[in-house]
């Protein structure tokens, strides 16, 4: 089994990816709705959140754990790999993707959330890849609200274009997606700047996982199920995780 952890719905974004690249698998989905957004919560906090789900993943004796919460990663991921022997993939802003991609070397804006952004280690991601001077950051905590609210009308779009207007967006060449609630409201980010070559963490971690099973030779030939855990119990509202998995195959 496949831990999937998520401080909400953001990540079924990163499933449905996985999913898509290992269909003969069994998956645990934790999200923590009951102390979701974790942008308004100190890095204690989210430490404990994180260990919580950790240890239901270690109850349930899951094979790998995928952290599909950036602001997770960026607050816990050294702490639970020091720890802990069993393989935990972590998603990060797909800076590097924007990077590659743009031959022009236009400017970046990563959007996320403002623990990832101030982050340590996002800063050494764009240290490490030479962006500083082409990487901008764009805070957007409300989108983590809109969208675990399936908020994603007139109110979204007039956040978002708010938001885009203290920059020059044409300036940009891409759009780094930096949180995997934001990826639900692509076609948004598409219809106000359809220039803009857009990219999220997605498609490159669920790779990554699938390139450390097979390294590890801990693929399965299993017969594919999903279970749905809201901050540690059993979801009573099956019906909302499969309306944003719809929501989520109409985007690719």
């Amino acid at each position: 089994m496949i831990g999937v952890f998520d401080s909400g719905i953001g990540g079924l974004t990163l499933l449905h990816e996985i999913i898509l690249q290992l269909p003969d698998e069994q998956y645990c989905y934790y999200a923590d709705t009951e102390n979701v957004p974790y942008s308004t919560k100190t890095e204690d906090q989210i430490k404990s959140y994180v260990d919580e789900a950790v240890n239901y993943f270690f109850q349930r004796k899951v094979k790998v754990i995928v952290l599909a919460c950036n602001t997770a990663t960026n607050v816990c991921i050294e702490d639970l790999r020091s720890r802990y022997t069993l393989p935990i993939i972590a998603i990060q802003p797909a800076v590097k993707v924007a990077v590659d991609n743009d031959p022009l070397h236009r400017k970046i804006l990563v959007c996320a959330t403002p623990i990832t952004l101030r982050s340590v280690r996002f800063q050494r991601l764009v240290d490490l890849l030479g962006a500083n001077n082409l990487v901008e950051r764009l805070a957007l905590p409300e989108l983590v609200k809109l969208a675990e609210a399936e908020i994603f009308d007139e109110k979204a779009t007039q956040y978002i274009k708010d938001s885009l207007e203290q920059f020059d967006i044409k300036r940009f060449g891409s759009l780094v997606l930096g949180c995997t609630h934001f990826t639900y409201f692509e076609p948004i980010f598409k219809k106000i700047a359809p220039h803009l070559s857009i990219y999220d963490g997605n498609e490159g971690t669920a790779r990554h996982l699938k390139n450390i099973l097979g390294r590890l030779n801990l693929n399965s030939k299993e017969k594919f199920s999903v279970e749905y855990i809201e901050s540690g119990n059993p979801t009573q509202n099956i019906e909302r995780f499969e309306r944003y998995i719809e929501r989520v195959k109409l985007l690719s």
